[in-house]
């Protein structure tokens, strides 16, 4: 194998599929070249359909990845499906190694009585709807209950929290999706209740995610003082650790239960050491109420501390329910998947055969179907790190795949013929430029395009 040729294909064209790009490109003494597919026309993965549309700042991120881009031996294929139009015995025929980096896109289950009924969702579902995914912009919410749950307090519980008490001008200021702008602007609905299973000092979300809470234009935060006090086994936790961030974070949502209600249109409540038992439905088959049982806290024998129900329980009336308890990885055709973790199996980056446990030379794998779905945007740039290391190590030991046919304009004509609307980077580009100019009209910043054929068509596909 000639170490001055290496071709990589990458799955997926979210954030660390960009940052393993950037590392295999910057090699001082490999000459990598890249080949990144996604199924759908737009890159970015969830800095598009994941991030709020009122964080801006975050989504700038993907100036970065334009940058990437735009190098010389880098080439983006968009609207082309791995296990449809491309196989892994296709890429092997073509490149030296594969790089899988597509996320986790379906979620957990709560597993409590009641989760069939209507109004019953994924939080991963709303936030696709409102960012305006393709596959879920179809999908419905009866937002015309007063009173909401959301089971779950990471970053993601929050974010829909928040949406969901946004007012008409904010939400007007943001890149949501205009089908949800719609809806969202005429919701009924009036208290949002954030539910954490364990305390305040164990709370999954960011200091900013929460701090930006007290600060929405038109609702009130609500935090009971009993429920934001400190235990005896977290007080032990937190004066154990170094971490200022934590106790920034203890500090910001012990500081709301001293807030005075101002009266504005809709209640943000957050509650702590509570977790659901069971929906209950009406007549027709609809979200009522929720079932909670109060928790106490202990350590386990692995020193984890744990949340264990007691004999409290109370009933929230709700017509509306979001689980936020975490994503799930989807299996890759063709790539062993660990069922338990919702990960594509393999160690630090290389997969492993199922049967023997030991790496497969060419198959690696980096983000969320790597790790699970931990962390931030930034938290993929070192786990791209890794799984690059080791790619590079396994090249310059000649443990690559040995294709047939490594030329760039080969794979390129079997791509092509196998899905001739395939959208190039430069096409994005326009259709990026596109959706920018119609929010410019608006005063916002950017109108999406939220269904394939209507992208396709914008650019002339």
């Amino acid at each position: 194998m000639n170490p001055g040729a290496l071709r990589v294909a990458i799955i997926g064209a979210g954030p660390s599929a960009f940052y393993a790009a950037d590392q295999l490109l910057r090699q001082p003494d490999l000459e990598y070249s890249v080949d990144m597919f996604d199924r759908l026309p737009t890159p970015y993965g969830l800095v598009r359909a994941g991030v709020a549309p009122d964080h801006q700042k975050i989504k700038s991120v993907t100036r970065n990845f334009a940058e990437i881009a735009a190098h010389p031996r880098f080439r983006f294929f968009g609207f082309v499906d791995f296990g449809r139009d491309l196989t892994l015995e296709d890429l092997k025929r073509y490149y030296h190694q594969v790089l899988f980096a597509t996320g986790a896109q379906s979620d957990k289950h709560m597993g409590i009585p009641g989760e069939e009924f209507a109004g019953s969702h994924p939080a991963t579902e709303f936030v696709a709807w409102y960012n305006g995914h393709p596959d879920y912009r179809h999908l419905q919410f009866d937002l015309s209950c007063e009173r909401v749950a959301i089971v779950g307090v990471g970053n993601v519980a929050i974010d829909v929290a928040r949406i969901l008490c946004l007012s008409p001008d904010e939400l007007a200021r943001t890149d949501m999706a205009d089908h949800a702008i719609e809806a969202l602007t005429n919701s009924r609905v009036r208290e949002v209740h954030l539910l954490g299973r364990r305390g305040i000092a164990q709370a999954a979300f960011t200091n900013p995610e929460i701090k930006e809470l007290g600060e929405l234009e038109d609702a009130d935060i609500v935090v009971s003082a009993a429920e934001a006090e400190l235990d005896a086994v977290s007080r032990e936790f937190v004066e154990a650790s170094d971490d200022r961030a934590l106790k920034r974070k203890i500090d910001l949502i012990q500081s709301y239960t001293n807030r005075e209600p101002l009266g504005r249109t809709r209640k943000l409540v957050l509650r702590f050491l509570v977790s659901p038992v069971e929906l209950a439905g009406d007549a027709n088959g609809r979200v009522a109420s929720i079932r909670l049982v109060r928790n106490r806290l202990s350590r386990n024998e692995a020193g984890s501390i744990v949340a264990n129900p007691t004999d409290q329980f109370e009933e929230l009336p709700v017509g509306l329910v979001f689980r936020s308890v975490g994503y799930r990885g989807a299996a890759l055709p063709g790539l062993p998947f660990n069922e338990r973790w919702g990960v594509v199996l393999n160690e630090n980056g290389r997969v492993l055969d199922s049967e023997s446990n030991r790496a497969i030379a060419g198959e690696y794998v980096t983000g969320w179907i790597k790790r699970g779905p931990s962390g931030v945007i930034g938290t993929n740039k070192p786990d791209a790190a890794q799984t690059v290391a080791l790619m590079v190590e396994d090249a310059r030991a000649g443990r690559t795949f040995e294709p047939a046919e490594p030329q760039a304009n080969v794979a390129a004509d079997l791509i092509f013929a196998r899905q001739p609307r395939c959208v190039s980077f430069a096409d994005w580009c326009r259709l990026d430029g596109i959706e920018i100019q119609r929010g410019e009209a608006q005063g916002r910043p950017r109108v999406k395009f939220t269904s394939v054929e209507e992208m396709l068509a914008a650019i002339g596909k």
